[in-house]
């Protein structure tokens, strides 16, 4: 079983995106990225959308092995 931040953080490295590079593209935070990365926070709704264009995945891809 993983986690919204164990994929999001697997689907980000495979992009070959660093975190500050990430958090820039969505107007964010290194800090807020590493959050999620964490699951101390969960991203907003608007965030996911967000991330799923970023990362050119889906949210399926960020939220298998869920439970």
């Amino acid at each position: 079983m993983s986690s919204f931040g164990e994929n999001l953080k697997t689907i980000r490295t495979i992009n070959k995106i660093s975190q500050k590079e990430f958090a820039i593209k969505l107007n964010t935070t290194q800090q807020r990225v590493s959050e999620w990365e964490c699951n101390k926070v969960e991203p907003s709704l608007y965030n996911i959308i967000k991330i799923i264009k970023v990362l050119n995945t889906s949210f399926e891809d960020l939220t298998d092995g869920i439970e």
